[in-house]
């Protein structure tokens, strides 16, 4: 089993990076909510790797919130993980396994409240970090004297006045606090959740000056696929290719990205593990980030999920490995969702930059993506991700986008399902799928009882769907009709092929 103590036991040839003896040996600077893989995998990752060069110097102290399994794996394990690392990189396989040594010890906030507690008393600690899921950023009347308290913000707000008390409000005792939740605005919206509650539980004008002053408060937006454990007999391989057994292995991929908002040269300074890894980002506004993943990585998806399903194809990597899908999919990005997306914050230079770090995490042969995973909630996903680049790109070349057009189409072609098991299925090509998605039998009763073209008008004038009528929107919906025609009669690839050919629809 992967110890500290079986470390010396690793041989070179296994090409591990092992933590040397000495990183063990320092201060615990972070205070960790949660003990998720996401967390393991992209912000415990750049920490160990900064503290592997000399640079942070810190370790982790992970605060398990949730009731559901124990930290005993954490415990016999010294806190110690593997990541293995999988992917493609500017075109390059990449396989690397790293021996994380980042996490100095794991408290459980339900039974050992005051040991988190006393971590508010350690000079050291720096910084704060959390991923409890969207719903853990939530306001619920809380007591901060409960040990421990009931929400998130409640358990943060009570460990902040215990440092207050411990350090007797001195400026520089104030933390570094970065939410990593996938909200936006994340750490707004936990510091307004934070006041409240402090409000609420009558602490005194003083320590509420300190925590709006000492504190900062950091929005921040995280990006890596990390599946987490592999499955059993993948494990078993990875483990005999070890030569060790490790119950908290993970996988990730290769991409990486933690964008952290601040404009405080001090903060920068405290976050000094942003120094080994390119993968963080810290800058003033990070809307950059947000829009490229936005509309670049989950945009892509969403236009491209329904061709994928049509075409009869189950994972990413799978209508990747198609020449015809690849090369479709970037002519999307270039063609389509590159122009509407470049504006003042955001070059042509570092969109197709992204572009073409998207292409290279479809590829993935390590990952198993469904797209009827993608498809889940595919309205709302088309509403959120694509309807703002469509209306942007429309009023800047005052014509309708064509690859977007055949994606929108094909989105409706997989929407015409029937109610079964309770549920709703639709049918390719003698491929069931499911389908999960809040407005299923709304296009189930569309599709049962209008013909196709007038489904189409019918759909895009729909603005209680929409919040717009997309009818409106130049050629759109005339090249919608056509391209849902084509899909109807010749099929996916056919389609996509097609519009390769046609060099009045490809920019360079």
């Amino acid at each position: 089993m992967l110890t500290r103590y079986t470390l010396k036991n690793i041989l070179p040839e296994k090409q591990i990076t092992v933590p040397a003896e000495a990183i063990f040996d320092l201060p615990e600077k972070v205070l960790q909510f949660g003990t998720g893989v996401l967390l393991r995998g992209l912000p415990d990752y750049f920490i160990d790797k900064a503290n592997r060069q000399g640079i942070f110097n810190g370790r982790i102290v992970v605060v398990k919130s949730t009731g559901g399994g124990d930290a005993s794996a954490f415990d016999k394990q010294d806190g110690l993980y593997t990541i293995c690392v999988r992917g493609i990189e500017d075109d390059i396989k990449v396989e690397e396994n790293i021996i994380n040594a980042s996490i100095s010890r794991v408290v459980s906030a339900r039974s050992a409240w005051g040991e988190v507690l006393k971590c508010a008393h350690n000079p050291e600690m720096k910084v704060v970090i959390s991923n409890t899921t969207e719903v853990g950023i939530t306001f619920v009347k809380d007591d901060i004297h409960l040990s421990p308290p009931v929400s998130f913000p409640g358990k943060l707000l009570s460990f902040l006045y215990e440092r207050y008390k411990a350090f007797k409000g001195s400026p520089d005792s104030g933390l570094v606090i970065v939410p990593t939740e996938l909200i936006t605005e994340n750490a707004r919206k936990l510091e307004a959740i934070v006041l409240e509650l402090a409000h609420l539980n009558g602490l005194e004008e003083a320590f509420m000056d300190w925590l709006d002053t000492s504190n900062y408060f950091c929005n921040s937006l995280v990006d890596r696929i990390v599946p987490g454990a592999p499955p059993a007999a993948e494990k078993e391989r990875l483990q005999q290719e070890l030569g060790y057994t490790d119950d908290l292995l993970i996988i990730s991929e290769v991409y990486r990205l933690w964008a952290i908002e601040t404009g405080s040269d001090k903060v920068k300074e405290i976050l000094s593990f942003s120094q080994a890894d390119a993968g963080v980002a810290i800058a003033p506004d990070i809307t950059k980030f947000r829009e490229l993943k936005l509309r670049l990585l989950n945009g892509t998806h969403t236009l491209s999920c329904a061709l994928a399903i049509l075409s009869g194809f189950t994972t990413v990597k799978e209508a990747m490995a198609d020449d015809t899908f690849a090369t479709w999919m970037n002519a999307l990005m270039i063609n389509n969702i590159i122009p509407a997306v470049v504006d003042e914050s955001i070059s042509d230079q570092d969109a197709r930059r992204f572009a073409a770090q998207v292409l290279d995490r479809f590829r993935n042969p390590y990952l198993d993506h469904k797209w009827v995973s993608i498809a889940v909630q595919y309205s709302s996903k088309m509403k959120m991700r694509n309807l703002p680049l469509l209306m942007k790109y429309v009023d800047r070349f005052d014509t309708a986008p064509e690859f977007f057009a055949l994606g929108f189409a094909a989105y409706l072609l997989v929407m015409k399902v029937h109610p079964a098991d309770g549920g709703f299925q639709g049918e390719v090509n003698d491929n069931v799928y499911q389908l999960q998605d809040d407005k299923a039998a709304h296009f189930s009763e569309k599709w049962a009882t209008l013909p196709a073209e007038k489904l189409v008008t019918d759909v895009l004038q729909d603005e209680v769907l929409w919040g717009t009528d997309l009818s409106e929107l130049g050629k759109f919906a005339a090249l919608v009709t056509k391209s849902l025609q084509s899909l109807m009669e010749d099929g996916a690839k056919q389609t996509m092929h097609r519009m390769l050919t046609d060099k009045s629809v490809i920019q360079s």
